[in-house]
């Protein structure tokens, strides 16, 4: 039986389609919404379920030293890595699907506002599909040690390139706006958000290049579905 939190979302429903196919028996986990999960209350969780081995979706970055938005799984690696059991921590990169609201904006006018910049620095971007695959993968393996991997798609994609693919798709002209840094904190509290600064380190990260994986690109396992696939099926 093959316990799936999240299973409601992009990467929990993959990874439980993924064992089902498989002929895997899957339960779904729900979590109170009205309380806020914290790494403590997670590892007793666990460690009242002794499952055999638990897989971690946790993040690209995880190791930085910088705190940002990305930073409770920096907590929650290191809380979980106290487990007796054989744990993964599976770290994908920046999912290819955040750029879903980019197809109204390119449909509307053309123009995207891109917080990734400069325009032309590949991001490593991931599939949701491939992280589901990955992670029922992994479930389904025999391993007895701590391990992290590192996901990313087939290859890194710049903002230019996500336009070019728009452009493409829709059959108009569409091209990315880098947004200054200087207006991101007025323009995310003006948005409703309280304390934009974990938002606004998150993103200095992948543009910095200090929101990486550990081992750099070359290490990386690369995924299968490609950036242009993935905006088929949300256009």
């Amino acid at each position: 039986m093959f316990a799936i939190t999240g299973i409601t979302g992009n990467v929990g429903g993959n990874v439980a389609r993924n064992l089902l196919a498989a002929g895997r028996p899957v339960r779904a986990v729900m979590r109170d919404v009205r309380k806020r999960a914290t790494a403590a209350t997670l590892k007793s969780a666990i460690e009242r379920a002794r499952p055999g081995r638990v897989v971690y979706l946790s993040t690209i970055g995880a190791q930085a030293g910088e705190p940002n938005l990305l930073t409770q799984h920096t907590i929650i690696e290191q809380v979980l890595g106290e487990l007796s059991m054989p744990i993964v921590f599976l770290r994908p990169g920046w999912f290819m699907e955040n750029s879903r609201w980019d197809v109204a904006a390119a449909r509307e006018n053309g123009v995207i506002p891109s917080f990734l910049q400069p325009l032309d620095k590949p991001v490593p971007m991931v599939a949701t599909a491939d992280v589901g695959r990955v992670a029922a993968e992994v479930l389904q393996g025999i391993w007895n040690d701590r391990r992290v991997i590192e996901l990313e798609g087939p290859r890194r994609v710049t903002p230019d390139e996500v336009a070019a693919t728009l452009t493409e798709l829709l059959g108009r002209p569409v091209r990315m706006d880098a947004v200054p840094r200087e207006t991101w904190e007025p323009l995310f509290r003006s948005q409703g958000m309280k304390n934009p600064t974990p938002r606004i380190r998150m993103l200095d990260g992948f543009n910095e290049g200090w929101i990486e994986f550990e081992n750099g690109e070359a290490s990386s396992r690369k995924g299968e579905v490609a950036l242009k696939t993935v905006f088929q099926m949300l256009i």
